[in-house]
C-alpha cells in the first residue's frame, strides 16, 4: 500500500529483522523442549476428554504419571501409542484406566516406534476430519450468507453464566456485533488445568471450557442464520493452558482467539520459557484453521504512558509478527493489537492517536489488526466517554483497521448492560457508515505532526529491538522490555523439559527406517502420493528454520539463510514426529520443493537436539 506517512523502509526492515533475529533465537530453545500442558494438547488431540471421580481432567492425570515417572522428554504420543499396541485399547479408555488406578503406561513393555505411530494413525485421522470439519463448516457460511465489513464490530459478554452469555451475545448480534468474545473468569490464566462441562459461575467472566465453547458456537450460528452474517466467536488461548484452549477452540470452531506469550509474561508472571514453549504449540494449531490470533499489546498503555511507551506496542507486534511465521501463520490470521490510550487531555492527542494506528497500518499491511477503545482515562462521565470512543471509531475506520473492541460509556462504572452495548455499536456503525472511506481521500502534511510522530515512533521501536538482540541468555531466550517492565528469562520450571526419544512416522511413504544411532531413512522409491493434507519435513541439524525462505508471508528474512538440500517438500505427502509438540508443528509446515527426492537421511548423538 502506499505510505502516507512517508516511512523509511529501511527503518521498518531493520526493525523486523531485528524482530525476526529474536524469534529465531527463542524458537532454538522451544524446539528443543516440550511442557506438560503441550503434552496435554497431544493427549486432547488423541481423543481423550473428560474428567476422574474427583473432577481432575484425563488429560492431566494421563500427562501428570508421565511426568511423575521421569518420562515426560519421551512424549505423550509414543508412550500412548504404546500403549494402545500393548493393551488393544482406544486412548480414551487407556487415560480411563490411569485414572482408575489400573495402569501405568510408563511400565508397560515397549513396542518399536513405528508400531506406536501406527497404533496412532486411525486416532489422529479421526480427529483431524473433526477439525477439517469446521474449518469446512466456517468457509461454507462465509460463502452463503457471508459477514460483516471490516472493521469488524468486536464486543464483549462476561456474565459468568454461559447461558445467560448466550441471550446477551445473541441480542449483540441482532444489534450488530461481529465478533463475540465470551470474557474468561478472573485468573483462569493461572490454572494448571481446563474446567470440564458447561459452568454458570464465575468471577467477572465465564470458564472457558471446551462445553462452553460448543455452547456458545451453536447459538451464534443460529443467530447468524437469523440476522445473515456469519458470527465470530472469540476467546482466550492464552495462559497455563495456552495450547489446550487452542485445541478446544479448533475442535469447537472458534474464530478468534487471545493468544500472547508476552503478556503472559508480563501481566501473570507466568514461566517464560514454558510459555514460549505453549505459544508456539498453540499458534501452529491456530494458524492451521484458520483462527485470527489477537496479540496484547494494547495492555502495555494500561500500565504506562501512551505517547512515551508507544514504541514498545510497536516493538512487540514486530516481535508477534515474526512469532507468527515461524508457526505458519498467514497475515491475514495475525491480529496484532494496540489501543486508543493516550491521555485525552493531551494538545492534538487526536493526531497522535491517528499517527500511531496509520503506522501499524502501514508496516503490517495485511495483518487483522485489533484496535482497543479508551478505557485508562475513562472517568465515569458518561457524555464525555461516549466522545472519547467516538473519536476511537473515527480512527478505526479512518486507518483501516480489522477488529474494533467497541468502547463502553459506562466503562469504569459497571460491566456493560445490554443497552450499553446497543449504543457503543451504534456510535460505531454511524461513523463507519458515515466516513467509509474518509481514509482515502485524505493525505497527511509533509513533516507534520502527523508523518513526525510516527517517524519518531518506529525509529524508538528499531532502537528497542536492536537493543533485546544483545540481552540474549545462554539458552537463545531474549530479553522482553517494556519500559519500567524488564524481563529477563533464565529461570527453570520442572514443568518445561528437553525432548529426547521421538517417534518419526511417514504416513504415506513406502518404508520408514530409524537406526539405532538416530539415523533416519525414508525411502519413496522415486515416487509421492497425493492426500488432502499437506504436511513437510523441516530443516537438517545444523540449518536454521526453512519459514524464512518459503511459504505465504512475504516478510521471510532472507538472512537467515539454510541450505537448500536441508528442506524438502513431498508433494502433498508428509512426514511428522510424534513425540512433543513439534509432532503438530510439523503436520503443518509448509516448505519449499527444491526437487525429487528418493531418500532423506538425519542423524544426532543428541537425544535432546532438535532434529526433524
Amino acid at each position: 500500500m502506499k505510505s502516507k506517512l512517508n516511512l523509511d523502509q529501511k527503518v521498518v526492515d531493520s526493525a523486523r529483522q531485528h524482530a525476526a533475529n529474536i524469534a529465531h533465537d527463542m524458537q532454538e530453545f522451544i524446539d528443543r523442549h516440550t511442557t506438560v500442558s503441550t503434552e496435554r494438547t497431544i493427549v486432547r488431540l488423541l481423543g481423550v476428554d473428560g474428567v476422574d471421580d474427583v473432577d481432575t481432567p484425563l488429560p492431566n492425570v494421563v500427562v501428570d504419571q508421565i511426568k511423575d515417572a521421569g518420562a515426560l522428554p519421551t512424549g505423550a504420543a509414543y508412550l500412548m501409542g504404546n500403549a494402545m499396541v500393548q493393551t488393544g485399547k482406544t486412548p480414551q479408555e487407556i487415560a480411563e484406566d490411569m485414572a482408575a488406578g489400573k495402569l501405568d503406561i510408563t511400565k508397560l513393555p515397549t513396542c518399536t516406534q513405528e508400531e506406536a505411530a501406527e497404533a496412532l494413525k486411525p486416532v489422529i485421522k479421526k480427529t483431524f476430519e473433526k477439525i477439517d470439519a469446521q474449518i469446512a463448516k466456517r468457509k461454507e457460511y462465509l460463502s452463503t450468507i457471508g459477514e460483516g465489513p471490516e472493521p469488524y464490530i468486536y464486543v464483549i459478554v462476561a456474565t459468568g453464566n454461559i447461558y445467560e452469555d448466550v441471550v446477551q451475545a445473541q441480542a449483540a448480534a441482532r444489534q450488530g456485533a461481529d465478533v463475540i468474545a465470551v470474557i474468561r473468569t478472573t485468573a483462569q490464566s493461572l490454572l494448571d488445568y481446563v474446567p470440564y462441562g458447561p459452568t454458570t459461575e464465575g468471577f467477572g467472566g465465564t470458564y472457558a471450557t471446551q462445553e462452553n465453547f460448543r455452547i456458545m458456537r451453536k447459538a451464534l450460528d443460529e443467530v447468524g442464520e437469523e440476522v445473515g452474517r456469519y458470527i465470530r466467536l472469540c476467546n482466550y488461548s492464552s495462559g497455563m493452558c495456552m495450547p489446550e484452549i487452542a485445541a478446544m477452540g479448533a475442535l469447537e470452531r472458534l474464530d478468534m482467539m487471545l493468544n500472547d506469550a508476552i503478556y503472559g509474561i508480563l501481566f501473570r508472571d507466568i514461566n517464560m520459557q514454558r510459555t514460549l514453549v505453549d505459544q508456539f504449540m498453540s499458534r501452529v494449531i491456530i494458524g492451521y484453521c484458520g483462527i485470527i490470533f489477537n496479540s496484547g499489546e494494547d495492555n502495555y498503555l494500561t500500565t504506562d504512558d501512551a505517547i512515551e511507551a508507544a514504541h514498545t506496542v510497536t516493538a512487540s507486534q514486530f516481535i508477534n509478527e515474526q512469532f507468527a511465521v515461524l508457526a505458519n501463520i498467514p497475515e491475514e490470521q495475525m491480529g496484532l493489537g494496540h489501543a486508543f490510550e493516550m491521555d485525552p487531555s493531551t494538545e492534538d492527542g487526536f493526531l497522535l492517536e491517528l499517527a500511531q494506528a496509520q503506522m501499524a497500518r502501514e508496516i503490517f499491511p495485511k495483518a487483522r489488526l485489533k484496535y482497543m477503545p479508551p478505557t485508562k482515562f475513562m472517568t465515569g462521565n458518561i457524555f464525555r466517554g461516549h466522545l472519547q470512543d467516538a473519536l476511537f471509531n473515527l480512527v478505526t475506520v479512518w486507518t483501516h483497521q480489522s477488529i474494533l473492541l467497541t468502547g463502553m460509556l459506562t466503562e469504569a462504572i459497571h460491566t456493560p448492560f445490554m443497552q450499553d452495548r446497543y449504543l457503543s455499536i451504534e456510535n460505531a456503525k454511524y461513523i463507519f457508515n458515515n466516513c467509509r472511506h474518509i481514509g482515502d481521500e485524505i493525505e497527511f502534511k509533509e513533516g507534520g505532526i502527523i508523518q513526525s510522530r510516527a517517524h519518531e515512533v518506529l525509529k524508538k521501536a528499531d532502537d528497542l529491538l536492536a537493543e533485546v538482540i544483545g540481552r540474549v541468555d545462554a539458552d537463545g531466550v531474549a530479553g522482553v522490555h517494556a519500559r519500567a517492565l524488564h524481563v529477563f528469562h533464565n529461570a527453570w520450571n520442572e514443568h518445561v523439559c528437553p525432548v529426547a526419544n521421538r517417534v518419526y512416522l511417514n504416513f504415506f511413504s513406502d518404508d520408514v527406517f530409524i537406526h539405532q544411532h538416530w539415523l533416519v531413512l525414508i525411502n519413496f522409491n522415486g515416487g509421492f502420493q497425493v492426500v488432502a493434507q499437506t504436511l513437510f519435513v523441516r530443516h537438517n541439524l545444523h540449518c536454521p528454520a526453512a519459514q524464512n525462505i518459503a511459504g505465504t508471508h512475504q516478510y521471510r528474512i532472507s538472512n537467515l539463510l539454510c541450505r537448500t538440500n536441508s528442506v524438502l517438500h513431498f508433494g502433498h505427502g508428509f512426514s511428522v514426529w510424534l513425540g512433543n509438540f513439534q509432532f503438530l508443528h510439523n503436520f503443518f509446515k509448509r516448505v519449499p520443493v527444491f526437487g525429487p527426492l528418493n531418500c532423506v537421511t538425519v542423524c544426532s548423538n543428541e537425544l535432546n537436539a532438535p532434529f526433524l
